[in-house]
């Protein structure tokens, strides 16, 4: 008994181990972003490279373990969701950072639970609980702290909350595609059609920047590390984790985001912000201890 016990316990901490360097490697988006916009790419430049890069990681990885490609309604509602839960989301965070921050975009991300507990209400006829109602309420008052605290670094503007909330709505659809697709087939596989789907959705709005070393270096830090890798290790924690545990420990992205964007961009939220970004993340992991299939395996 005392092995078994053992054994669980280096399994739970093993799970752990995934999903905090998930959690940093996915806070470590908005930093790149920003790196490869200061080498003078465009945000949706840099979101256009994190999927075709990204996505040729995925069919890669597909390919090699032979996974099964969606096909028929499920092959179009994947399209679907790559010009949406792509296109849309990943050009909406570069846009988020650029207008205001890397910490901003990455606490604004996180009204995404929100989003689908109101979306799960509007299509599905699911009941608004106690839990969710309350998780609303946060998320709102939240979003209000942040659009009226600002800070030091930090561009609070009708610009930089509309693409923060773009991108956690469309952020949104990670859960509830994920609810449908990632048990029926190979999340790797979805995204090796989903990922270069977006490139094209993205494709006719990019006015392509020459690129110095230092601009590669950045898109290839955020295909391989912050979407590739990130994901990747996120799935395998979630096979030692409960998925509750897993979002709740993931939650660290926004935290390491923000502390990372302090050190090397002077970032600071003021003190209201700040409640403000802990309103939202509360909410999130309120949300994400509620008993829920719709745990989403990618950023």
């Amino acid at each position: 008994m005392r092995l078994r016990g053992a054994g669980a316990g280096s399994v739970a901490a093993t799970g752990t181990g995934w999903v905090l360097l998930a959690a940093c490697l996915w806070g470590l988006l908005g930093i790149f972003g920003k790196f490869a916009q200061a080498h003078g790419l465009s945000p949706l430049e840099v979101a256009f490279w994190r999927a075709l890069l990204g996505g040729a990681c995925f069919a890669l990885s597909a390919l090699l373990r032979r996974s099964a490609l969606p096909r028929g309604r499920d092959l179009l509602l994947t399209l679907l969701f790559g010009l949406s839960g792509v296109s849309v989301f990943y050009g909406s965070y570069q846009l988020a950072v650029r207008a205001g921050g890397a910490s901003l975009a990455s606490v604004l991300l996180y009204t995404a639970p929100a989003f689908v507990a109101v979306s799960g209400w509007l299509f599905w006829k699911e009941r608004l609980g106690r839990r969710e109602l309350a998780a609303l309420l946060l998320t709102l008052g939240g979003v209000a702290l942040i659009s009226l605290g600002g800070g030091s670094g930090v561009q609070v503007s009708a610009l930089s909350l509309g693409w923060g909330l773009t991108a956690g709505l469309t952020y949104s659809l990670y859960y509830l595609y994920g609810r449908v697709f990632f048990t029926r087939y190979d999340p790797q596989a979805l995204y090796a059609v989903a990922l270069p789907v977006g490139a094209l959705g993205l494709l006719p709005f990019v006015e392509f920047a020459p690129k110095v070393p230092a601009a590669w270096l950045n898109l290839s830090a955020i295909a391989l590390l912050c979407t590739f890798a990130a994901y990747s290790a996120y799935s395998f924690g979630l096979r030692r984790l409960a998925p509750t545990r897993a979002s709740v420990i993931a939650s660290l992205e926004p935290v390491v985001a923000s502390l990372l964007a302090t050190l090397l961009f002077a970032e600071r939220l003021s003190a209201p912000a700040l409640l403000g970004a802990a309103l939202v993340i509360g909410a999130a992991l309120l949300l994400s201890a509620a008993p829920s299939e719709a745990h989403p395996e990618g950023r």
